[in-house]
């Protein structure tokens, strides 16, 4: 029997991988390529419901944007070792946009999109499943940022969320896969910069720090809100103003909009804030909560 959306907890999620010890951008590779869209659904009536759920809600809302996104397709992690070589890993992108989105992960159906199996690329295989990301920031006097989201946003309005939205296509000029394939190892490690590009400048709109007081991003994992099976990469970053100092750049922050409250907490409390998060940042901060473990023993 299928199970009823409403039965999955929205602060649950799935770990898809961990790099405890952070990486680096010369760490992370991507393969950027249309092997890594999202495939049809053999049903069509089903897959007819994307369009009429799009145009319902355009009609609700004629701010609607249909953007393309990178869509996650699994990844290749290669561990390394203390002896040969530091970790690397590789991530399977490929391009979905907006709209399908909306008519596959956040469809009242969406279950119904997925293919039962432990691997992750098969069980999203007909799901749009665009890549987001968030970032863990710490301040220079050790508090941890957390937003508390608008009423007005569209997913998970009032809850608690790190910083964070999406790697944009249309940022390195990437419409389609129509692209010379000799051209192909460039756009991937332009890809692979967009990856950490992002995420500093979803900070700077949505905190409104300047770029200048982030350190260069290190990549801490990808977890899965298991409700609506929404990706996203976590990063962590180092800012160096103080907390007092970040609370007052935000107050003028582009993005200020789309958050009611930024609150700079030591990392218990943040613990006691992930019951009202999204499972997608729930499960960031559980990596956040791995990589500081692992700063201890090494």
């Amino acid at each position: 029997m299928e199970k009823d959306a409403t039965t999955v907890n929205p602060s649950s999620f799935t770990v898809l991988v961990s790099t405890p010890s952070g990486l680096s951008p010369s760490q992370i590779s991507v393969d950027f390529s249309d092997a890594y869209d999202r495939i049809l659904h053999s049903d069509v009536s089903l897959e007819n419901t994307i369009s009429e759920i799009w145009e319902q809600r355009s009609l609700k809302n004629n701010s609607l944007f249909n953007g393309k996104k990178f869509r996650y397709g699994g990844c290749l992690l290669d561990a390394g070792d203390v002896s040969n070589h530091e970790p690397r890993l590789c991530l399977h992108l490929g391009l979905t946009d907006y709209r399908t989105f909306v008519g596959t992960n956040l469809s009242p159906l969406w279950e119904r999109f997925l293919v039962p199996s432990e691997d992750d690329s098969v069980l999203c295989q007909h799901t749009s499943s665009p890549l987001g990301n968030g970032a863990v920031v710490e301040t220079k006097d050790n508090k941890i940022l957390v937003l508390q989201r608008s009423n007005n946003v569209g997913e998970f309005p009032g809850h608690f969320v790190f910083p964070g939205g999406h790697p944009e296509p249309q940022e390195i000029d990437i419409t389609s896969h129509q692209y010379v394939k000799e051209l192909a190892e460039s756009l991937n490690i332009k890809v692979s910069q967009e990856m950490f590009d992002s995420i500093v400048r979803e900070v700077v709109e949505e905190i409104g720090v300047p770029a200048s007081s982030l350190s260069i991003p290190t990549f801490i994992g990808i977890s899965r809100r298991n409700l609506n099976v929404r990706p996203a990469a976590f990063f962590f970053i180092k800012c160096s103003l103080d907390s007092k100092e970040v609370q007052q750049f935000y107050s003028s922050a582009q993005d200020g909009y789309e958050s009611t409250q930024l609150y700079a907490v030591p990392m218990v409390e943040v613990e006691n804030m992930t019951s009202r998060m999204p499972g997608c940042h729930r499960g960031g901060f559980a990596l956040y909560k791995l990589m500081v473990d692992n700063r201890k023993i090494t």
